[in-house]
């Protein structure tokens, strides 16, 4: 497969028709093999417009949709970033990209050791994966400046929020049963207020599903 290929008609027919207009983010994504982050058996699949089942309820986010949620945190070269889930490391290693520092949750250590490999062979040498429960984030680095969701959830959790810089950005998709929007949730003054964006529907991340309401 013409990967090389490939990888600019996803910029072309995926990423710019979906209102990415950075062109930070263009570049990376165009210069980025995605193929790398994803085992053989599915590299084929790297640059098809869909999320990719990477095993054990993790998925690849679609790159249509990893990359407008990206934009929408407006991320700064001096920003230290908190990305809640590390996957294949794709989305992770383009935040990385941006901003001066990614810590990036992942408890599955078969998914961190091989996104880690990936990393340091395309010479990424700024993110730093923890072992740790998605919902907990990880208040030891807190604040952060950008809070990224690498993966749906079915609502913000409470321990995550105060780990969010003053002036920082938090963007998840947030997404029920049947629909899914995209989030951006802003401190300001202590306060934190958040508004939609744009529709999105991507599998939740293990720890973030709604939990049963029981009807009695």
């Amino acid at each position: 497969m013409d990967f090389d290929t490939a990888r600019h008609n996803m910029i072309q027919n995926q990423i710019l028709p979906n209102l990415v207009r950075d062109e930070r983010i263009l570049d990376i994504m165009q210069d980025l093999p995605r193929e790398a982050f994803l085992p053989d058996s599915l590299k084929m699949l790297a640059y098809a417009d869909n999320n990719i089942d990477l095993g054990s309820g993790r998925h690849a986010m679609e790159p249509r949709v990893a990359a407008r949620l990206i934009q929408l945190a407006a991320i700064k070269s001096e920003d230290v970033i908190l990305s809640v889930g590390c996957g294949s490391g794709y989305s992770v290693a383009i935040l990385a990209s941006l901003a001066t520092t990614v810590f990036a949750i992942e408890p599955d250590k078969i998914l961190a050791d091989k996104a880690m490999k990936t990393f340091d062979s395309l010479g990424i040498d700024n993110v730093v994966i923890i072992a740790s429960d998605y919902p907990l984030g990880h208040a030891a680095q807190a604040p952060y400046d950008v809070i990224f969701f690498n993966g749906a959830i079915s609502e913000i959790p409470n321990a995550i929020t105060p780990q969010l810089a003053e002036n920082g950005r938090l963007v998840a998709i947030v997404r029920n049963k049947k629909s899914g929007k995209a989030i951006i949730m802003t401190r300001y003054m202590g306060v934190c207020s958040s508004r939609r964006s744009f529709d999105a529907i991507v599998p939740i991340l293990p720890g973030f599903e709604k939990e049963r309401e029981f009807i009695f």
